[in-house]
């Protein structure tokens, strides 16, 4: 589950994403062999041959090394909301944006590893509960940044702020819906039918908002 690291890069900065992801990968092996609870920080460093000091370099707890392959997705996202191009000079609508955006940072994971290791965590996290809390905190905070990012690139209509954070939030929820539905399908884990399921359930959001409820007899 080792993704290829662009010869591109500086030697030390080749040599710093190879340890992130050794620790990565050693951590969801041995989560998943022994349990989320059966794996200490000090079990860890020594199967992935680092410190303490060198690990606390790269992440802040387990639960956050467990969660590196979606939080990588998240910060991705909000470099490519931050830098992609507009389609053109018109408006469109904030939600279909915001999907596209998410998408682009889809296809920037790594083919030959992230579904694997993203796979692996999302399935530790679903008897986990100290990952489903690190990840609300996570979440908040990567709203917040992207509230900053849409605030500086586009002129929203009506109360923005509050229309950009509900749309954020759809968003949200439409990615986790085609996560668990990609985690739970047999086979076919790859980054593109993730995608293809983030798409299809995002263009159900509209229909969501102007949905009807009739009472039952």
């Amino acid at each position: 589950m080792t993704a290829e690291i662009p010869l591109s890069l500086p030697l030390r900065e080749r040599k710093k994403l190879r340890t992130r992801q050794t620790l990565v990968t050693t951590a969801l092996e041995r989560f998943g062999a022994h349990g989320f609870d059966g794996v200490t920080l000090d079990g860890l460093c020594d199967a992935a041959e680092v410190s303490k000091r060198t690990f606390f370099r790269y992440f802040d707890s387990k639960e956050d090394v467990a969660m590196a392959p979606t939080q990588d997705l998240w910060t991705a996202f909000l470099d490519v909301l931050d830098t992609a191009p507009e389609d053109g000079p018109g408006a469109r609508p904030l939600l279909a944006v915001l999907a596209d955006r998410l998408a682009g940072a889809i296809a920037r994971m790594p083919a030959d590893g992230w579904p694997e290791r993203a796979l692996a965590s999302r399935r530790l996290a679903a008897h986990t509960p100290s990952m489903d809390a690190h990840g609300l905190a996570f979440c908040d905070r990567t709203t917040r940044a992207a509230l900053l990012v849409l605030d500086r690139r586009y002129a929203l209509d009506g109360p923005g702020a509050l229309r950009a954070r509900l749309a954020l939030d759809m968003l949200v929820s439409a990615f986790h819906q085609a996560l668990e539905a990609w985690v739970a399908q047999p086979a076919g884990h790859t980054a593109e039918d993730l995608t293809r399921r983030l798409r299809a359930v995002a263009a159900e959001l509209p229909h969501a908002v102007t949905a009807t409820a009739t009472p039952r007899p």
